[in-house]
């Protein structure tokens, strides 16, 4: 079976083991690379469940006359128990992956924008293949904002948390790397905020009500991109 990058991806992350696409996966770094990442954190999470639960043991209960025996009792056997405590791993396990930025209380919003990027290494990623538009509308929908061709090839588009709201995050190709770009209709801020973490550098630029973040790499030129950003995204509210 013919598949693209996107529809190879989604199929790996639905499951890691799946075997198809070998034409396209043996002619795709990319598609390989994730796979091999997919299947690692299936791995993980294979391991995190294998869990060695005891036998149960019940405490001796009295020889009394009136006491019922406990065949006539309704208890939980130990397969119950061991899916009960996989099931609630499980829970935890997938509330700290996917909560995102959401589960930790940050000092600033440049504080939490700095840690969200850095929390999505898989969005980063040098290509030249650009996001379908059905996934950059789901990203981002027609109320939020509108793009043009300006805004340059997303490679990247998704709805992440940000400050409690699930707003766009998408990723540009710039001149040494990718470029994360944040739509942030509704944090609205008086001024510019300068973003360096050492790492990655950029900035949060107020528009109307709302603003934009804009980072990269510390040796990604960044003027040029924040003039062709503010051109592009237009709010619709």
């Amino acid at each position: 079976m013919t598949m693209n990058c996107e529809e190879y991806k989604q199929t790996i992350a639905e499951d890691p083991n799946f075997d198809g696409g070998a034409g396209h996966v043996s002619e795709c770094t990319e598609c390989r690379t994730y796979r091999d990442e997919m299947r690692a954190l299936d791995v993980k999470i294979g391991r995190a469940l294998a869990l060695e639960v005891p036998d149960l043991v019940l405490p001796d209960l009295p020889d009394l006359e009136n006491v019922v025996s406990l065949s006539n009792r309704r208890r939980l056997s130990t397969p119950t128990w061991f899916a009960m405590a996989a099931t609630v791993l499980l829970a935890v396990f997938f509330s700290v992956r996917f909560a995102g930025d959401d589960s930790v209380d940050y000092d600033s919003l440049a504080d939490e924008v700095l840690a969200h990027v850095s929390h999505e290494p898989s969005a980063l990623r040098v290509t030249d293949v650009a996001v379908s538009d059905a996934r950059l509308l789901e990203a981002v929908p027609a109320n939020i904002a509108e793009l043009d061709e300006n805004t340059g090839l997303i490679t990247f588009a998704e709805s992440c948390p940000i400050n409690g709201r699930n707003v766009p995050h998408l990723v540009i190709q710039g001149q040494h790397g990718p470029i994360t770009i944040i739509l942030m209709p509704d944090e609205k801020i008086s001024s510019a905020i300068a973003l360096n973490d050492g790492s990655q550098h950029g900035v949060i630029l107020p528009v109307g009500d709302g603003s934009i973040a804009i980072v990269a790499g510390l040796d990604e030129p960044l003027d040029e991109v924040q003039k062709q950003v503010l051109k592009s995204v237009v709010w619709s509210t």
